[in-house]
């Protein structure tokens, strides 16, 4: 996985983008967060007037003067809260939808990704991203821009206003605002640094979470329920840890700013109470001063609030493009083509394959001719690559060298979507998602009718199991189907394939985990499914391959033999060995 750190300003330029569908949301809600900041700029200078006016001449000070100012105060307080209201619906709609868009984005990336990253990824960590990650920026898209204007307005209508008060004042106010925020962006650095930590082993708590609860059964089985119980607590007391030390950041920033805080009120104390002793400054201006201090420091406290989620969203952007930038190492050339039919004409050209991770090399040279219809099966020991091979033909990998062709076309110049719906693969871990047996067999290809999936149900020889469960084919199958056995998960998966009605057929050791009963009914349906199209099969159970058209013996040295199974057994090498090591078991 990409754990690349980002500077500040590119999250930032990476982010703003998201901002340009709903520009007119945004310039409204900055809009109405000046509307908020004209009340708060406005009550000093009325506090101001009256102050002086009362102390110049009480009399002079009418009723009627009072209320009008009130009735002006009240206005102001009435935009106020309409301004505040359309902030806190609209804004954070605007930040909810800024957050579904960059979860579609990555969801969308991710479906683009290959198997390298998934094989080197832990799912806890990629759900994480998606889901807890973004969740806070809806309040990042929504207050940041809103929190800095409003900071920038409040201190520079503040500045202004009390610049034509008392420039010197003003100035040794101002001055202590420059010197606490470099000590807080220093603190700042520190607590994205701990939030990223802190969200990365969120990341690892829920992939030990997931791990542990999907293999419970293998758990109870080793009675390893301590183990996982001290691996559990391991991890919860590392996020524990790294919790403890961003509060202590957060606490050292919250201490920084109140003690500044008190700088600043100690400024207006001392140097405004000299300036009111000499005459520079009118008890009424004081009294401004006051205020307007405690309104910026109001307004430096909600920053310092927010920078907290600050960082909360700055990390969940980070986490963001860390998928974003995950290349992606399959994809369609720019004259990758349509194709409407494939007849199954197969040709490896001297194929050299490698992981590229780990740069492991699976095979060289490697030459092969498939022709339409055949029915090759692969066999040979682990690791000699048979299961790359048949990955290789869909371009779930990429060859290292050489090239793979389907009648005659380079398969990389094929558009990925078209390659791949005229292959159909049967696998031996049958993968059900979590719904009913109809929408399960439907996933073959979506859109199907009800009576085209009851047809590839009963070419695949589900109906009649499928019809006397408790919901036909409306039941439930549970999470990963674990509601029915090996044989009907199979024959449900093998029903998607004769719906998809490939041209091509992968049958990756689609009978090994099948005790023998099911293992010769599923075989039977699935030489009715190959009938007709290109079938590639790998077996480690040879007996379900020897009516294939020809069989080759894969190994790390590549294709070692090939032949049919009485021209194998009649060579004497290493088929032949395998063949009598199974009749012996």
């Amino acid at each position: 996985m990409n754990n690349r750190e980002y500077p500040t300003k590119e999250l930032l330029r990476r982010f703003v983008p998201y901002y340009k569908p709903y520009r007119k949301t945004m310039i409204l809600d900055l809009f109405c967060a000046a509307l908020t900041t004209v009340c708060e700029l406005v009550l000093p200078l009325i506090m101001r007037y009256i102050t002086n006016e009362a102390l110049a001449d009480a009399a002079a000070l009418s009723v009627r003067t009072v209320g009008l100012l009130s009735l002006l105060y009240l206005g102001l307080r009435v935009i106020d809260c309409c301004a505040n209201y359309y902030m806190a619906d609209m804004g954070h709609v605007m930040g909810a939808r800024i957050e579904t868009d960059m979860r579609r984005d990555a969801y969308g990336h991710l479906q683009q990704l290959s198997n390298t990253y998934y094989n080197n990824t832990k799912v806890g960590q990629i759900m994480g991203r998606i889901t807890n990650d973004l969740f806070d920026v809806t309040e990042f898209a929504h207050h940041c821009p809103e929190e800095f204007f409003i900071a920038f307005v409040k201190a520079v209508g503040g500045f202004l206003i009390l610049g034509t008060i008392n420039l010197l004042l003003t100035v040794i106010i101002f001055l202590i605002v420059p010197v606490m925020l470099v000590i807080c962006m220093g603190l700042n650095r520190k607590m994205k640094s701990a939030f990223a930590r802190q969200r990365n082993q969120i990341g690892e708590l829920n992939a030990r979470i997931e791990d542990s609860l999907l293999g419970q059964k293998v758990v109870k089985a080793f009675t390893n329920e301590d183990l996982e119980q001290e691996k559990f607590k391991k991890d919860n007391l590392h996020f524990f840890g790294i919790k403890k030390e961003t509060y202590r950041y957060m606490a050292a920033f919250q201490t920084t700013t109140r003690f500044f805080d008190g700088v600043m009120y100690l400024a207006v104390i001392l140097a405004g109470g000299i300036f009111l002793s000499k005459g520079w400054i009118s008890p009424g201006d004081l009294v401004a001063y006051l205020l307007y201090v405690t309104t910026l420091i109001a307004t430096i406290r909600r920053i310092i609030e927010f920078a907290e989620q600050f960082q909360r969203g700055m990390t969940g952007i980070e986490r963001f493009l860390q998928i974003m930038d995950a290349d992606i190492e399959i994809f369609d050339e720019p004259d990758a083509v349509e194709v409407k039919e494939l007849k199954g004409d197969i040709v490896f050209h001297d194929v050299t394959f490698e992981y590229p991770d780990d740069h492991n090399m699976v095979f060289r040279h490697l030459n092969l001719t498939i022709h339409p219809g055949e029915k090759v099966a692969v066999v040979g020991p682990s690791g000699g690559g048979k299961t790359t091979l048949c990955n290789l033909i869909p371009r779930f990998y990429d060859t290292t060298e050489g090239a793979i062709t389907i009648d005659g076309m380079d398969i990389r110049h094929i558009r990925l979507k078209s390659l791949r719906g005229h292959i159909g693969i049967v696998q031996q871990d049958v993968y059900l998602f979590s719904g009913t047996v109809y929408e399960n067999i439907a996933y073959g290809r979506p859109g199907a009718s009800r009576e085209e999936v009851t047809e590839a149900a009963r070419k695949a020889g589900a109906d009649a199991f499928i019809r006397e469960l408790k919901d036909g084919y409306d039941t439930y199958v549970g999470e990963r189907g674990v509601k029915l056995s090996g044989g009907q998960k199979q024959r449900i998966s093998i029903a998607r394939v004769f719906l998809k009605d490939p041209s091509i057929i992968i049958l990756d050791e689609a009978t090994s985990a099948l005790d023998n009963e099911s293992e010769y009914i599923v075989s039977k349906y699935l030489a009715d499914l190959s009938v007709g199209r290109t079938t590639l099969t790998i077996a480690h159970r040879l007996s379900t391959i020897k009516n294939a058209d020809r069989i080759l013996v894969l190994t790390q040295d590549g294709i070692a033999e090939e032949g049919t199974h009485a021209e194998l057994l009649a060579l004497g090498g290493i088929y032949s060995q395998y063949y009598r090591t199974a009749a012996m078991e």
